[in-house]
């Protein structure tokens, strides 16, 4: 363990800048072009309103056509924004495949893949980041919930009496029903890419799902070792670049758990479960408390037998 440490303490400070080398290139290519929309896509859900108001007085007199029609209006050029949201997720998906191949592959080991490509690790990390961003102000935004349960329930209405609606034709059924499975999870982006890193394992056999979780361990480690120790958070600039790291760490040990067959939480665990929660307990309440309900709530592994009585106390 202490020569892993010493690998780990050679990474450090990880350069955030780093720029990709010719043979990162396509990859990172790739991967910018979707994390470029990342950011309006954040922009979009943060000034996500909803139309409440509208949907209410809709509601309230159902023999208002007018109030019908009001509502109607507000709603569809939201649920299109919704449907961008999941597109994107779809993306997403695609950009993590392609790094988890990327920072995986023979004939290289997980750290020498982060020591030598670290460009592409800045994406992966930068992914993760977006990832619980998105879903923490999903959770705290009910509104997007009702607008869908309100454009559903018209659509469903309106077949009933043989009319069809404009906007169906934006939103089929089964884009409609995939929108509302993507919807009904708490952390949907996190879902997704969870997902997405599980499937990867199961589709590449040949590939030791070692390769996968050392990856995603070394990058945990990475991540509290910067935050636990003063001479790397000292030259954190702001609290972003603090918060972006907690999200970072928190984002691989979810994917982890979901991977590992006996997950984060188990003694054998290359986390130091332990040192990650700490150091989280340590920020400000405010700041933290998403990140430690998105550990309480979607990894698989907490509950386990194998999780220890201190580790669960410290997630009280």
């Amino acid at each position: 363990m202490t020569n892993f440490y010493l690998k780990i303490r050679r990474m450090l400070p990880v350069k955030w800048d780093a720029q990709p080398t010719e043979a990162e290139t396509a990859v990172w290519n790739q991967v910018s072009a979707v994390l470029e929309e990342a950011h309006g896509i954040l922009a979009e859900l943060q000034s996500y309103n909803g139309a409440g108001q509208e949907i209410r007085e809709a509601i309230q007199n159902p023999n208002d056509l007018q109030l019908q029609e009001k509502a109607w209006n507000a709603v569809c050029p939201l649920v299109a924004k919704l449907k961008r949201f999941y597109e994107f997720s779809l993306r997403l998906e695609n950009a993590l495949r392609s790094l988890l191949e990327a920072l995986t592959s023979p004939p290289y080991a997980p750290m020498q893949h982060l020591e030598r490509e670290q460009a592409l690790a800045k994406q992966f990390a930068e992914i993760l980041h977006f990832t619980l961003s998105f879903d923490e102000l999903k959770m705290t935004n009910p509104a997007i919930q009702n607008d869908f349960s309100y454009y559903r329930r018209t659509i469903s209405r309106n077949r009933l009496n043989n009319q069809q609606l404009e906007a169906e034709n934006e939103v089929n059924n089964e884009m409609a029903n995939r929108m509302s499975l993507f919807y009904a999870e708490a952390t949907p982006m996190l879902k997704t890419l969870s997902n997405a890193t599980t499937k990867f394992v199961s589709e590449n056999k040949t590939l030791p799902i070692e390769d996968t979780t050392d990856c995603l361990s070394t990058m945990a480690c990475v991540c509290r070792v910067m935050l636990e120790t003063p001479e790397y958070r000292c030259r954190f600039t702001n609290t972003d670049t603090m918060l972006f790291c907690m999200r970072v760490m928190v984002g691989v040990i979810i994917l982890y758990d979901h991977v590992h067959p006996v997950g984060a939480f188990a003694k054998t665990s290359k986390i130091d479960m332990k040192g990650c929660i700490k150091v989280l307990k340590e920020q400000p309440s405010n700041s933290v408390e998403g990140l430690l309900n998105a550990l309480r709530y979607t990894t698989r592994h907490l509950n386990d037998d194998s999780t220890s009585k201190q580790i669960r106390a410290l997630l009280q």
